[in-house]
């Protein structure tokens, strides 16, 4: 009997933490033929090219698709959509695979799954159903949802939000985020480990920051949304923060800038990193006193560690939060405030028996158990066809 092929597409250091656990589970099947395929911002110099990661990892690059251009502006955005468009069409005819995973919602991937359709390649989605009202990616993820044959969103609020897009419940599964498997199966870093890997000592409190493009707002509200974390972060000297790059979205190589020039004027106490890798990422989550900015980290991996998260801004809006969430507008002050609360003994104490609503069960089988889906889902005529199905 053939093996199925499944292509699993990853753009950025962002969907590979949270693809690992199922690319490792599918790596280690005997009926299953994993076929990394790697694109987007993996493949920049700029970016940390994160491809090496995957490959320090045993995996096997299966193909490496560039696509990004190196400017950072909406047209340029637009482009990279176009060469996707044009070079997964290619490599699908050439490789045919069974499924095309795809995560969440990144404007690359739309290109990819529009090519897999045409091509009549079930796409199977992770991470459908969620909102995040200050990002195109609100549009793009939903455009991937009725693109998709097979879901797997990370919660049951979202599952019935699918559904009630006109989804076909059969096809629709809420087992958690697959991202969380790493909390139960990964080995993190001790305190010690950590402080020594990011060249500063954990003997105050120490935040980690992203921020990344806005893309729903207009570009002119960036700056002043910088200069108000930044200004926060200045009024705040004990602290010391570890910056992570913002994506490869517009603008997001003008944040990196700002960001690199406040961490060169604060050697003392802040670091800059163009990645840290998940095992690192996930240890700072364990190990720091707060989380700060608008990566969906803080509303998704931070609860498992009952970590505060300073989620700034509009960009996760409308998302699934838990109590470790902090949300404030983009402005000095009420970050400012928000840090406090963070460092506030007393709202850490308060968030040890909290539960993370996107790991229900809590035993590191997320993965597998999208894996056996992947494995066992009846691959006839059917899977390609979309009806509406009416959500009551």
């Amino acid at each position: 009997m053939n093996r199925r092929r499944i292509w699993i597409v990853t753009t950025s250091r962002a969907d590979y933490g949270l693809l690992y656990w199922l690319m490792r589970e599918m790596e280690e099947d005997a009926d299953l033929e994993l076929q990394t395929i790697v694109t987007g911002s993996h493949l920049c110099v700029e970016f940390g090219m994160t491809v090496d990661e995957i490959v320090r990892d045993g995996f096997r690059v299966h193909r490496r698709i560039e696509i990004m251009l190196s400017s950072d502006s909406r047209e340029a955005m637009v482009k990279a959509m176009g060469i996707a468009l044009l070079g997964f069409g290619d490599a699908l005819v050439q490789d045919a695979p069974d499924l095309l995973v795809v995560l969440g919602d990144r404007f690359e991937i739309v290109p990819v799954a529009l090519a897999a359709v045409v091509h009549r390649i079930p796409v199977v989605h992770l991470h459908g159903g969620e909102v995040s009202g200050g990002a195109l990616d609100e549009y793009f993820r939903h455009a991937v949802t009725k693109l998709a044959s097979l879901h797997f969103p990370a919660t049951e609020l979202y599952r019935r939000r699918l559904l009630r897009m006109g989804e076909d419940p059969a096809r629709t599964y809420s087992f958690g985020a697959p991202g969380l498997d790493h909390l139960h199966r990964s080995d993190l870093l001790s305190r010690e480990a950590l402080a020594e890997c990011i060249g500063m000592p954990l003997d105050r409190p120490t935040a980690l920051a992203t921020y990344h493009p806005v893309t729903g707002e207009p570009d002119a509200r960036l700056a002043g949304q910088i200069e108000a974390l930044l200004g926060a972060l200045e009024s705040c000297p004990q602290l010391q923060v570890i910056f992570t790059k913002a994506n490869a979205d517009a603008m997001g190589r003008w944040i990196n800038a700002q960001l690199l020039d406040w961490v060169t004027r604060h050697p003392e106490r802040a670091r800059f990193f163009d990645n840290l890798g998940h095992r690192v990422y996930l240890s700072c989550l364990r190990h720091l006193d707060m989380l700060v900015g608008n990566s969906s980290s803080g509303l998704i991996e931070a609860p498992s560690f009952g970590l505060p998260a300073i989620n700034v801004g509009s960009r996760q809006e409308g998302r699934l939060q838990a109590d470790n969430v902090i949300s404030v507008e983009p402005v000095q002050h009420a970050i400012g405030e928000a840090i406090s609360l963070a460092l506030d003994p007393g709202f850490r104490d308060g968030l040890k028996d909290m539960v993370n609503p996107y790991d229900p069960r809590a035993d590191g089988q997320i993965s597998r158990r999208i894996k056996d889906v992947l494995k066992t889902v009846l691959l006839d005529e059917q899977l390609m066809k979309k009806p509406f199905h009416v959500f009551e």
